[in-house]
């Protein structure tokens, strides 16, 4: 059947097309009964609304953009459902990209977002792009004054809104926590070592290993890629010196150890205590279950997207930074507290 438009229904009637969309919308400028008979005639033949041309008369997609660096990190699935949860509670849709931690992607996604496919964006910076710290394509969207909020990984070079999650904080306190259960020789295991978060956590580790009079061993520090063979570094590691403690600093990382010490034969957590970040159902469902750092995925997706509505509602505000605390959720892969 061919769809029906607002200039078939306007010459049926011998009207204009804006007293055809008057009535369709239900306004009061026009008389009650000539509304009533153009709306059971859409109605009848089943019109419906070119929403794209309506958004462009209105200068709005009601769509928003969002780019994350790893889909594979169960963090990133939490914001993205967080986000789309408050997108949908306010009459948008979101088209979601991944960088996979690549600057030139991004800038790629960039590109295109610019192109007025969005109301505004919501990103977490790629790896590549922080180490070099290329942000002409993020310059080029606040130029462009389309709102913008950043968070987990993000740019102290741009001025816009941010989430962020005190991820020094977190190192720190995980730190203390191996050390509080009687850890001596505390491993960090990072696939994330050049990324802000990364080095954030990694100062907060250090810090807490300092307060307790412990010196820093670069040695118990494994920064790897996917390139790496994961299984080979921890045979390293666990021949250095007898580790007890272990952090990985993301979910699967944390799964990876755990399977690798089991098959060294040491027993987890009377030999080897592991903790991993972020909260996912991996993490609950190995054997042992897994202690974890939660972020707090969801609401970090929820807060980025109530900023960027807002900004998109009031562009003229002044930027804020959000900053949300991580939990830690002791399971069975840590030893009780002494």
């Amino acid at each position: 059947m061919k769809k029906i438009t607002l200039k078939n229904i306007a010459q049926h009637f011998d009207v204009s097309i804006s007293t055809v969309s008057k009535a369709v919308n239900d306004s009061h400028e026009i008389s009650r009964d000539l509304k009533k008979r153009i709306q059971e005639y859409a109605k009848e033949h089943h019109y419906k609304p070119n929403k794209l041309a309506l958004n462009l008369l209105n200068r709005s997609t009601k769509t928003i953009g969002v780019i994350v660096p790893n889909i594979l990190n169960y963090f990133f699935v939490q914001v993205l459902y967080g986000i789309e949860k408050v997108a949908n509670e306010n009459g948008y849709n979101i088209i979601s990209c991944i960088s996979d931690e690549s600057h030139e992607k991004e800038s790629k996604t960039l590109a295109f977002l610019d192109s007025g496919t969005v109301d505004g964006l919501i990103i977490s910076l790629a790896e590549e792009t922080q180490v070099k710290e290329q942000i002409e394509g993020l310059r080029e969207i606040t130029e462009s004054q389309i709102p913008l909020v950043l968070f987990d990984r993000v740019s102290e070079l741009i001025d816009c809104d941010k989430v962020i999650v005190d991820d020094f904080e977190a190192g720190y306190k995980t730190t203390k926590f191996f050390l509080n259960i009687g850890c001596k020789n505390v491993a960090f295991v990072s696939p994330i070592g050049k990324s802000s978060v990364g080095k954030l956590r990694l100062a907060g580790y250090r810090k807490a290993l300092e307060e307790a009079g412990i010196k820093f061993d670069e040695k118990l520090v494994v920064n790897f890629t996917a390139k790496d063979d994961l299984d080979l570094l921890m045979s390293f590691l666990l021949n250095y010196k007898p580790i007890d403690g272990i952090l990985g600093l993301d979910e699967i990382t944390a799964v990876k150890i755990l399977h690798i010490v089991k098959s060294r034969g040491y027993n987890v957590p009377g030999d080897v205590s592991i903790v991993g970040f972020t909260n996912g159902q991996l993490s609950q469902y190995v054997t042992p279950s897994l202690t974890m750092v939660s972020q707090h995925g969801k609401f970090i997706g929820e807060k980025a997207a109530e900023l960027l509505i807002k900004r998109i509602k009031e562009p003229n505000r002044p930027f804020e930074t959000k900053v949300v605390k991580t939990s830690l959720l002791v399971r069975d892969s840590t030893k009780k507290l002494q």
